[in-house]
């Protein structure tokens, strides 16, 4: 059985930064891949995709974007190859094609089985990424020829049978797909609940640029009043271009806006009355942040328009009638640790950890939303949560260095 200081579990970009974390540390790694380097990018990526952040933000350690774009924003395709590329002349020990099917206790540390093999280590870095999107319970109550379609398999409006389209969930990949569905020729119905809106430029500059700037970005997951919630909020609605796409923007092309989905029964959709209450709160968490940029900037910039809701708002759907052929649920997409056989989970099924310090002794986690700050959303938080990490790993491995010594001696 081969060994190994740490096993890193996947080949995106966070777990490449661990790796070369390690590496300048010299602990022993191998970095266990179930596809090829940056998988998720070059599989569960729809084809007009590109980054929400901008080029400039899109920096590993010792490896930045060197074009000349920096304002632009990277396709799927281009992250692959920007992802790939720091593996080559990081010279990280990737091993590809090669599946974790268990995570065990070990005698001294871990057991990492894999369809290639058993590693036998004494930490492990879970950096497997987010890796599926189950259909909701929902989709099971879908009449018969209606199709579902989960965002991560969703690749262009030319796959979908012909017909009217029900885009389920109002977050970034949401509303992008709904936009690109309608721009195809369809008609598009789009349920959404809570959503954070948020403009794509700001006086004159990236919206991020301003979160980057004022230090929003940095916000430690040890100073938020509920961090949890934050991990579980939805994605901004952003799209990766000079336009912002949100509500106002989608309705004004022609979708169709609806309220969350609440049910589906005897055939008919059910929505949420309450699209005025949820398009309210996210327009006041938007004039907060706003208010905040501009007590960083000095003055006041132009607020955005307030959400236009529908005074007589859709509750009921009839998708019997035909109109509605396929239902593409971007729901939300979470990590795989199923295979992750330690009992690291709360009762609600989440891995229990601290800023990616996991509750077992020698395990960590990384590369999830607002892992260790606000930025570890982003590529761009990847380098920064790698350090704090293999910081923490490194102190761990001599506390047991000092350990065996006081026991040999």
């Amino acid at each position: 059985m081969p060994t190994a200081t740490t096993v890193v579990i996947g080949a995106g970009h966070s777990g490449l930064a661990v790796s070369r974390h390690l590496a300048e540390r010299s602990i022993d790694h191998v970095v266990v891949e179930r596809g090829q380097v940056a998988h998720s990018w070059r599989t569960q990526r729809w084809d007009s995709l590109r980054l929400l952040t901008p080029n400039w933000m899109t920096r590993l350690p010792g490896h930045r974007y060197e074009g000349d774009d920096p304002d632009g924003y990277l396709t799927a395709a281009e992250v692959a190859r920007f992802v790939g590329d720091y593996a080559e002349a990081s010279a990280a020990p990737v091993r590809t094609e090669t599946t974790v099917t268990a995570v065990r206790a070990g005698d001294d540390g871990f057991t990492v089985a894999t369809d290639q093999g058993e590693w036998r280590c004494a930490t492990v870095v879970l950096a497997a990424g987010i890796t599926t999107a189950p259909l909701p319970a929902l989709a099971e109550a879908l009449p018969p020829g209606i199709e579902s379609v989960a965002a991560l398999d969703y690749r262009n409006p030319e796959r979908l049978p012909e017909g009217g389209v029900l885009v389920v969930g109002g977050a970034a990949s949401g509303v992008q797909i709904a936009e690109e569905i309608h721009r195809s020729g369809r008609p598009v119905t789009l349920a959404t609940g809570e959503h954070v809106r948020v403009p794509r430029r700001y006086r004159g500059r990236d919206i991020l640029w301003w979160l980057d700037a004022a230090g929003v970005l940095d916000q430690r997951w040890d100073e938020m009043d509920d961090v949890v919630r934050a991990r579980n909020l939805a994605s901004f609605q952003l799209v990766g271009g000079e336009r912002t796409v949100d509500f106002n923007a989608l309705q004004r092309q022609g979708v169709h806006l609806v309220g969350k989905l609440a049910g589906i029964r005897d055939g008919t959709a059910q929505f949420s009355g309450s699209l005025r209450n949820v398009t309210s709160l996210a327009d006041l968490k938007l004039n907060r942040l706003l208010h905040s940029i501009d007590e960083f900037a000095g003055g006041t910039g132009e607020r955005p328009e307030p959400t236009v809701v529908p005074n007589d708002p859709t509750l009921l759907l009839d998708l019997r009638s035909g109109a509605i052929r396929t239902v593409v649920w971007a729901t939300g997409i979470k990590p795989d640790f199923s295979w992750l056989e330690l009992p690291v989970f709360d009762h609600r099924g989440r891995l229990r950890h601290e800023g990616g310090v996991v509750d077992w002794p020698g395990l960590y986690v990384t590369g999830l939303p607002v892992l260790r700050r606000r930025r570890s959303t982003f590529i761009d938080g990847a380098a920064a949560d790698a350090a704090d990490l293999v910081d923490h790993l490194d102190g761990y491995l001599s506390g047991r260095a000092a350990q065996a010594s006081q026991t040999s001696g």
